[in-house]
């Protein structure tokens, strides 16, 4: 029997389980020791966040502590159906999980993630500021035809995860609608698959994220609807899709180094974002550092028991 320790949170509505202990660090570390950590104990991340433990809208991540003479933590995030580049939302929670142990220190949290370096700060009070890894908008104005919705364009832009960013999607983004915005952005991402358009290096383009400025409220730049790879939607306004959103705004001089952008996900919940330039990369793209802040809530601490004969029931390892 494995003992998983464990802190629960969620942040703007979208929850976070941090796993503590129980699964061995990868040997040559985060950034390239993900495949090893999805090989090895893939099912066991599974099961610590899908029922009976869970639910698909979970997300976990699997924190190690810096090890002598490192500055900086790792960890892994993942889902329902495997592991994540990075994740904004889960980074909050994150944050906020380990001030509540006290185990932050100073407030300043360093952690190194399969897809690069980020900084996050306690701010007190719930609130979590992250700089998050380099974001940029790598093809502008896609275009598809969505069988049962018409003609959508739209830019795919990295932001820690690969995303599809529509503006003005043809359903209204409203809570109400999440059942058919979920079915839209599903049927998105598979025109995105049978046209075979991708990420660099031919990366899937995993994350589905609906856009609209219409019927905001006030101090509002922009609600947005996510929806993840394993079909369930973000709760929280995303933060790697936010720091996508921002990679586009600032490569078409829409929103300039310093200035606030408030983005609210499809539950209300806002997250504060503003980026700075990070120089343009070989292939000639602007890129650009984003910084968000967010409010994360501890739920739960706790210890899950899970055997080893449950291995074959976990398949996305």
């Amino acid at each position: 029997m494995r003992r998983l320790r464990f802190i629960d949170s969620h942040t703007g509505g979208e929850p976070t389980r941090v796993l503590l202990g129980g699964v061995e660090r990868p040997a040559q570390g985060v950034e390239s020791g993900a495949a090893e950590l999805r090989r090895r104990s893939g099912w066991l991340l599974e099961a610590a966040i899908v029922e009976p433990r869970g639910s698909d809208i979970l997300v976990g991540a699997v924190y190690w502590p810096p090890a002598p003479g490192q500055a900086a933590g790792e960890v892994v995030f993942f889902n329902n159906v495997g592991l994540l580049g990075m994740c904004g939302h889960g980074t909050i929670g994150l944050v906020a999980s380990l001030a509540f142990l006290g185990e932050l220190g100073s407030g300043e949290c360093r952690l190194r993630t399969p897809v690069g370096p980020v900084r996050a700060q306690w701010l007190g009070d719930g609130r979590v500021g992250i700089d998050n890894v380099v974001a940029y908008r790598e093809h502008k104005d896609v275009a598809l035809e969505v069988p049962g919705h018409g003609r959508v364009v739209g830019d795919v832009a990295w932001g820690g995860n690969w995303f599809y960013l529509v503006e003005q999607p043809p359903l209204a983004l409203e809570l109400a609608n999440r059942e058919a915005l979920s079915e839209l952005a599903w049927a998105i991402r598979g025109q995105l698959q049978a046209r075979g358009i991708r990420g660099r290096d031919g990366a899937e383009i995993d994350h589905i994220e609906l856009c609209s400025a219409a019927g905001l409220p006030s101090g509002m730049d922009s609600r947005n609807f996510v929806l993840c790879p394993g079909k369930a939607y973000d709760r929280s306004p995303c933060g790697t899709g936010t720091s996508a959103k921002l990679a586009c705004l600032a490569a078409d001089g829409k929103l300039q180094p310093g200035s606030i952008w408030r983005q609210q996900g499809i539950t209300g919940s806002v997250f504060e974002a503003s980026y700075q330039p990070a120089g343009h990369d070989a292939h000639g793209r602007l890129c650009i550092r984003p910084s968000l802040v967010g409010r994360a809530q501890v739920t739960a601490v706790g210890e899950l028991l899970v055997d080893d004969s449950e291995r074959a029931a976990h398949s996305w390892a």
